[in-house]
């Protein structure tokens, strides 16, 4: 499989292994990825009420499967106990808990820096007064109820600046600095596809400690919350 570092840093799959020269079963993938194809235009048509999927659009969805997923993770990961929330799993930041308190970090950071958008977007009210996390892994909470109650109310205002943000807001430039103080100037459309993605990248990895521990987190593909709202 030949993958290239992705959007802003992130692995991403270009393309598997070259297939043979003579392969009966292509003609039928073939076949099966333009009916997919198809089928995705159709319902991302009657999602966006006809609209092309323009950034707004895009991000908008995006916030809507961020809370969906988030939802379903949290709903699984209460299945564990608080011993098992924090028993250390060998993951990147050790444990259940420990993961869904850096993505509530990495968000807070993120929004907070999109607070300071030229915008000035009011969906952001009620992040700019909150502390900014010294790391991405300093404990916001202690306890998954604090935590789970936290991520409910994030994920509003990230639906409500996704429902905010225009196209000439994406296209603006945002400066920011990150932990160590180095100052840089990006688009914020760019930004906000790493945020989303920075989320999946880490639920991802709280599925599979969820999936070890025999938890079934259920279905998380995107496309299956594109055709149960347009159903």
């Amino acid at each position: 499989m030949m993958t290239t570092q992705g959007f802003l840093g992130f692995g991403i799959v270009l393309a598997e292994a070259k297939a043979p020269i003579f392969d009966p079963s292509r003609q039928q993938t073939c076949s099966m990825h333009r009916r997919f194809d198809r089928q995705y235009r159709h319902h991302a048509g009657k999602f966006n009420d006809g609209d092309s999927m323009s950034l707004k659009n895009h991000f908008a969805l995006m916030a809507r499967y961020n809370q969906w997923m988030n939802t379903k993770i949290y709903d699984a990961s209460s299945r564990l106990g608080e011993p098992g929330l924090h028993a250390d799993k060998g993951a990147f930041f050790k444990s259940v808990f420990g993961t869904l308190n850096h993505l509530m970090s990495g968000d807070r950071i993120w929004l907070k820096r999109f607070a300071d958008h030229p915008a000035a977007f009011r969906a952001l009210e009620p992040v700019r007064p909150l502390p900014h996390p010294y790391s991405l892994a300093q404990p916001l909470f202690g306890d998954f109820e604090s935590l789970r109650t936290a991520r409910s109310t994030t994920d509003a205002v990230i639906l409500a600046l996704a429902a905010e943000a225009t196209e000439a807001d994406y296209a603006q430039h945002l400066t920011y600095a990150n932990s160590t103080g180095q100052v840089f100037v990006d688009a914020f459309g760019p930004l906000m596809q790493h945020f989303f993605n920075h989320q999946t990248h880490h639920r991802g990895q709280v599925s599979t400690l969820l999936s070890q521990a025999g938890i079934d987190v259920g279905v998380t593909d995107l496309v299956a919350l594109m055709r149960q709202r347009a159903a």
